[in-house]
């Protein structure tokens, strides 16, 4: 097995047992970019020289016991809309396209400061405001849509260009593109990472998480990240609740909850078979599956969209009336919709979010988890607009992609999304977990135990060099 195709935690094992050097992982990384990047569009820049310095100097100081951690030489990529200090960040849009960042996020401080090595800033569907991250393409299928709008970001794990990434998650951000991928995605609870230094689409509902090729890569990955940063703008972090971290092998007496409605409502037959067949496993494993009903999930589309329009046009007011010829046309007519929102429609969305955070806590007396689709359907076609349905409904793309992904964001509820299988041409399908407040732990070890349980080592995307 080459370096680059190596998990985050194998990798670590091997650095640490002084098997692999940062160098040696970070030059075939770098080599599969060079290889693969072309047809892919995975990266709005990379930083090969800088990466190499980094991954010389984690050397020396691992060869002289410095060594910090299981990020330690460990490269990977960040959104393009995290901040790293004297780089730019463009969110991949021309409004961007001079700024160059003062400071370091609170991330990637925090990555940073645990020795992983930056490789570049991955593409972004533009300031994250869209499902499809239309310059990058699939990796398991280049002429299909990467998703978004950490589309660059799980790509690039996905074709072995990165070892790991960061992505942002405002209506399933990271969760669809890692599902279209075949990658792990998380979304954490509301406020356990901070978002300062990390460009908003939606201040009420952005979260910040790994994407990466395992659940035990992401529990890594998290454990970088989280801790208290008082003026980071989000609710204040919470230390996780202490629900039980399963490692003993299966999942006995572990509730799961099935919906019976929302999330198998307009879903692909292969993926809602996959699905199935997962949560059969889960059950096969010791977990109890219950049949649950989803609260007030007529309420959810409109609730998602009450929210974020409005909050992303407030953020992007003053250029939108400087400078609108420099958004791209679905982004432009999605800020300028956010200008005709009255503030009572606001306040009723929030209104309806209090009331379904209540409902959905409610939840969480009957079960520990709730496992379901993560999105709809495998990866469109990058000219493909709609998905019919076999009721004769027809659906944007982007609206199928947000439809599963959005009652997380909504709730501020932990999700993760993990590879199930792939459909009859080949393309991933994704299921995610949804825990209750601060479950990250649950989610990761259930995730971790399911992984284990099947066997197989966490397989690359098939990118033609």
């Amino acid at each position: 097995m080459r370096p680059y195709e190596l998990s985050l935690a194998d990798a670590a094992q091997a650095i640490a047992s002084g098997e692999l050097s940062p160098v040696e992982l970070t030059d075939s990384v770098l080599a599969r970019i060079e290889a693969v990047e072309g047809n892919l569009g995975a990266f709005v820049a990379v930083f090969a020289d800088a990466a190499r310095q980094a991954a010389g100097q984690a050397e020396r100081d691992i060869a002289a016991g410095a060594h910090r951690g299981p990020l330690h030489g460990i490269p990977m990529g960040l959104k393009d809309l995290i901040d790293v200090q004297g780089l730019p960040t463009t969110a991949s849009s021309r409004v961007r396209e001079h700024h160059t960042a003062r400071r370091d996020s609170t991330v990637a401080a925090r990555l940073r400061g645990a020795g992983a090595i930056l490789l570049g800033k991955t593409h972004t569907h533009e300031f994250a405001y869209g499902l499809t991250t239309p310059q990058t393409g699939n990796a398991w299928a280049p002429g299909r849509v990467a998703g978004g709008s950490s589309g660059g970001s799980a790509v690039a794990v996905a074709a072995g260009e990165a070892t790991f990434a960061l992505g942002t998650d405002t209506g399933g951000s990271i969760r669809v593109p890692s599902a279209l991928n075949g990658v792990v995605g998380l979304k954490p609870t509301y406020g356990l990472v901070s978002r300062r230094g990390v460009t908003p689409l939606s201040w009420s509902l952005d979260h910040v998480g790994p994407i990466t090729r395992t659940a035990r890569d992401a529990e890594l990955v998290l454990a970088a990240l989280v801790g208290p940063d008082p003026g980071g703008p989000a609710s204040p972090y919470v230390p996780p609740s202490g629900r039980p971290h399963r490692t003993d092998g299966d999942l006995t007496g572990l509730r799961v909850g099935v919906p019976r409605n929302h999330f198998f409502d307009r879903v692909a037959p292969e993926v809602a078979k996959a699905v199935r067949g997962a949560l059969a496993d889960l059950a096969g494993l010791g977990a109890v599956l219950v049949d649950i009903d989803i609260p007030m999930a007529e309420y959810l589309q409109a609730t998602q969209w009450g929210l974020m329009v409005p909050e992303a046009t407030a953020y992007h007011q003053r250029t939108l009336r400087s400078s609108p010829e420099l958004y791209g046309p679905d982004v432009r007519v999605l800020l300028e919709a956010g200008e005709l929102v009255p503030a009572g429609d606001y306040l009723r969305a929030q209104r309806s979010r209090t009331l379904m955070r209540r409902a959905w806590a409610r939840l969480f007396d009957e079960v520990d988890i709730i496992a379901a689709p993560t999105v709809t359907s495998t990866a469109a076609r990058r000219d493909q607009q709609t998905v019919r349905w076999p009721d004769g409904s027809e659906e944007s793309v982007s609206d199928s992609y947000v439809r599963l992904s959005a009652p997380a964001n909504i709730t501020g509820l932990p999700s993760l999304s993990l590879p199930v299988g792939l459909d009859g041409t080949g393309l991933p399908i994704g299921m995610q977990l949804i825990g209750g407040p601060f479950a990250e732990a649950v989610l990761l070890s259930t995730g971790r135990i399911y992984e284990e349980a099947r066997g197989a080592a966490p397989r690359l995307a098939p990118v033609a060099a």
